[in-house]
């Protein structure tokens, strides 16, 4: 019981976190928003505290950019059968792939507003 409470608490500090941070950061805000369930929470949580629409569209974009381009961590964790490695090695291959994907893309791609 209280841990299913610790995990609601943990996750509304979290989902308040990212709204805070998608208002001064919306690419930043967009990397953390990554998951489905976080991103409709934290666009509702964050126009019902400044509806702001031109900071939400800001956001939408680079969630829109960024979720793509975390998708290379699931190919290690789907694939590491096949491949013969563990979760830990599956799962430290695929943060790698999405962080070259997200880093070239925060490197080459255009400058945040």
């Amino acid at each position: 019981m209280w841990m299913t409470i610790a995990r609601g608490v943990i996750a509304g500090l979290i989902i308040a976190a990212v709204a805070e941070i998608s208002n001064r950061y919306p690419r930043v805000g967009g990397l953390l928003l990554s998951l489905p369930l976080i991103s409709i929470v934290a666009f509702v949580a964050a126009w019902t505290k400044d509806r702001d629409l031109p900071a939400i569209v800001r956001l939408a974009r680079e969630t829109l950019i960024l979720v793509p381009l975390g998708l290379p961590f699931f190919v290690p964790l789907a694939l590491s059968p096949r491949w013969g490695i563990g979760f830990w090695t599956a799962f430290a291959l695929g943060v790698a792939l999405s962080a070259a994907a997200i880093g070239c893309w925060f490197w080459l791609g255009p400058k945040a507003d």
